[in-house]
């Protein structure tokens, strides 16, 4: 097949991990980045290592790449300079006093005991031994005394162990040595399995960048703190797509544009600091987009966007042109929205969703068949049609934790079989600029990949009372701000950065994991506090009261939004 007759494929992968760090104290309150890099990001850098003519695009978040370099700044301290490690679960992994109260010596035992079961715990006889052990104990906690501080050194190690990522595993001599010995970890394999980490998370975002140099991976970025680009700018946007929607008391976001430029200059600075270049493509936070926002990207100089296919589909019947036929007529196509400068790509949510929830319980081969059959069908029906681009968007990290070894398998298999069919070109959406031809776009309806709106961010009261209290704390940051020497300034800027995030809003309300919803909203208030200290104000008394009615779903680990892809 001519190479202008084969379906444009793009894998686009987006890396997101909000800010899991107290500002102010400057301790870890969640372990999510490390493990997810050691574990998700190292691996999806090798699968695409391992073969070269595999292309994808791969987006990261600003505060992720932050965390990721202060841990491996960490770790460097620890080792060479006898530092402390700020995050408590890392920290206790090489630890020579272990806990001695009961209640720190539960904490860290429910702490080794948030995997998935089935995946991550049950594949390993040693850990699934010890964490039997250790869900007795947590209904039993006057059993406690019996525990030794083996135990807990051996849960410690495997913890990190089953968390690896499995080309790390497979891979590493000294992992394969710690796997192989199952129990008595002493202090020293322990700082073995540290120094393991530590040049996992030093290591991972040249790995990309070398990717990137060699042209097999697109970067791109997200604004700043990942905040929900059309909220800040206006509240009323939420109703385009769901007109009913009830809506935070504050009328809007004081400010708002002000801020959503502030998140795109930063997030463009950061990653030019990690990179050494500027990206031509943004994921906007969860694919929010809505007109207004995608101007302000694409005056900052970006020059393409994706969302989810929703929002085309709303964006198509609210221009008149709702299509009724199959996608290859309308949702593999490269639009320019009206009013916005911007061109954007709309990801299949059906092909999508395939690898973030049906293909774990696959084989790996029969999943990546049934996906490329799924592509064989669309290149059939577009040949003639060079125009036409599938994008296939999700998280690069909380799907892989619900598949075997860590989705090793289909992931290898996936890159090798694309990237060699005769039927089917991998490429990314900065190449598709330079050989699509552009279709008009003449409304944009906001939403985002989820549902095509933004009701996983406003629209219950937990979400809008979350909203309300951001607004406060904005107008006093606004009325403070004029009294504050540069330094201090520049942290209350950063911190207000943090609180404007997405993924607390996303959490609150809905039927979310219980535990979940109580780590976030606990986060969410603790940031709010930090930002009316560092403001030198007394923070609200509500700040230290719960305000989420929780959720209704089992805890089952991890950081895996159920019922959706994007993590945290």
């Amino acid at each position: 097949m001519a190479d202008a007759d084969r379906l444009k494929v793009v894998l686009c992968w987006h890396m997101h991990q909000p800010q899991y760090r107290d500002q102010v104290s400057d301790v870890y309150r969640l372990p999510w980045t490390y493990l997810h890099t050691i574990k998700d990001y190292v691996d999806m850098a090798a699968h695409l290592e391992a073969v070269p003519g595999a292309r994808a695009v791969v987006n990261f978040a600003p505060l992720l790449l932050e965390q990721i370099e202060d841990y491996a700044r960490q770790v460097d301290g620890f080792l060479n300079a006898s530092l402390a490690i700020r995050d408590p679960l890392l920290a206790a992994l090489v630890s020579p006093a272990l806990p001695s109260s009961d209640d720190q010596r539960m904490t860290l035992i429910k702490e080794c005991l948030r995997a998935n079961e089935t995946r991550v715990i049950a594949r390993f006889p040693a850990y699934r031994r010890l964490a039997d052990m250790a869900a007795w104990v947590v209904p039993h906690p006057e059993s406690m005394r019996y525990l030794s501080n083996q135990f807990l050194a051996d849960l410690l190690a495997w913890y990190h162990l089953a968390w690896l990522g499995e080309t790390v595993r497979r891979g590493d001599a000294r992992v394969r040595r710690l796997l192989d010995k199952e129990t008595g970890y002493s202090l020293h394999d322990r700082r073995e399995l540290l120094s393991v980490i530590g040049e996992l998370l030093s290591n991972v975002i040249s790995r990309y960048a070398h990717l990137a140099a060699r042209g097999q991976v697109e970067l791109s970025v997200t604004p700043y703190a990942h905040p929900i680009l059309p909220l800040l700018l206006d509240f009323q946007s939420a109703r385009e797509a769901m007109p009913e929607a009830p809506l935070p008391l504050l009328e809007r976001y004081p400010g708002g544009e002000e801020r959503v430029r502030w998140h795109i200059r930063e997030g463009l600075e950061t990653f030019r600091r990690h990179f050494g270049f500027v990206p031509a493509g943004c994921w906007p936070s969860e694919g929010a987009v809505s007109t207004a926002s995608l101007k302000l990207l694409a005056e900052a100089g970006f020059r393409w966007a994706a969302s989810g296919e929703s929002v085309l589909r709303n964006s198509l019947a609210q221009s008149g042109h709702a299509e009724h036929g199959a996608k290859e007529a309308w949702l593999y196509r490269l639009y320019s929205v009206a009013d916005s400068g911007m061109n954007c790509f709309f990801r299949d949510d059906g092909l999508s969703d395939l690898i973030g929830f049906t293909y774990a319980s696959w084989h790996g081969d029969d999943a990546v068949n049934n996906l490329v059959h799924h592509l064989e069908n669309i290149s059939r029906t577009c040949r003639g049609h060079p125009d036409h681009v599938v994008s296939i968007i999700m998280d690069g990290e909380n799907a892989w934790e619900h598949y075997p070894e860590n989705a090793y398998y289909f992931l290898s298999t996936l890159y090798r079989r694309l990237s060699e069919h005769p039927q089917i070109e991998l490429t990314t959406f900065a190449d598709c600029l330079k050989t699509v031809a552009v279709k008009s776009l003449r409304a944009l309806t906001t939403g985002s990949w989820v549902y095509g709106t933004l009701s996983t961010w406003i629209g219950e009261p937990d979400k809008n009372r979350g909203w309300d209290m951001l607004g406060n704390a904005k107008r006093a940051f606004d009325v403070a701000a004029g009294h504050l020497g540069p330094e201090q300034l520049e942290r209350a800027r950063r911190q207000l950065a943090v609180c404007e995030g997405s993924d607390w809003f996303w959490w609150f309300g809905g039927d979310n994991p219980v535990g979940t919803v109580a780590d976030f909203e606990q986060l969410y208030r603790q940031h709010l506090t930090n930002l009316y200290q560092l403001l030198g104000l007394e923070p609200p008394e509500y700040l230290a009261q719960v305000f989420t009615r929780g959720g209704g779903v089992p805890q089952h680990g991890g950081t895996m939004r159920p019922g959706q892809i994007s993590t945290a």
